[in-house]
């Protein structure tokens, strides 16, 4: 009995020192994969010196200049919830957004001299702010967008006015101005 006891202990003490060695022997493989496939994409393995980050990217001049419109035309509607006789700087600004085709003066006058009347005393959240100067841009680069996506545009822009407390019959005037640029822009 006492043999098989002892027999049964030895097994045993085998069967764990052997799981134990291959497990640090999968342990070790797994690791040198990892390293090899970090090599082979570029990256240092854990612990060694990492590799200088590339220069980053030059940002597209047009994404830029794009996102910077909206930004100042988001601006000018702000002024006019105030001051409704602040129209030149949205003028500019509106006429500023057209990358290619440009829509006439008499237009874009009267499509800011529309959203000035719009947004007297008004105080539109800064988010619908954003939104609604996103549209205007996007309507003066019609050319890019289908029927469908300048409709679309529309439609938010008559909504976003009316959320902001614009009257229906207002923001329709607002959309119809837009329309005009639209068609001047195709």
């Amino acid at each position: 009995m006492k043999t098989l006891a002892a027999c049964l202990v030895v097994v045993f003490v085998t069967v764990i020192s052997f799981g134990q060695a291959v497990d640090l022997e999968v342990l070790k493989r797994a690791e040198r994969l990892n390293n090899q496939n970090n090599a082979r994409q570029g990256l240092s393995a854990p612990g060694s010196a990492s590799q200088p980050n590339p220069a980053p990217a030059q940002p597209d001049p047009v994404l830029a200049a794009t996102l910077q419109n909206i930004a100042k035309l988001q601006t000018d509607l702000a002024g006019l919830e105030t001051d409704p006789g602040r129209k030149q700087p949205s003028i500019n600004d509106l006429t500023a957004a057209a990358q290619s085709g440009r829509a006439s003066e008499k237009s874009v006058t009267k499509l800011a001299a529309d959203l000035a009347g719009a947004l007297s005393g008004k105080h539109l959240s800064e988010d619908r702010l954003k939104k609604l100067a996103q549209y205007l841009h996007a309507i003066f680069n019609s050319s890019h967008l289908s029927p469908t996506q300048q409709q679309t545009v529309f439609d938010a822009m008559r909504k976003t006015l009316q959320d902001g407390g614009v009257s229906p019959e207002v923001a329709a005037t607002v959309v119809t101005d837009a329309k005009a640029v639209a068609a001047e822009t195709k």
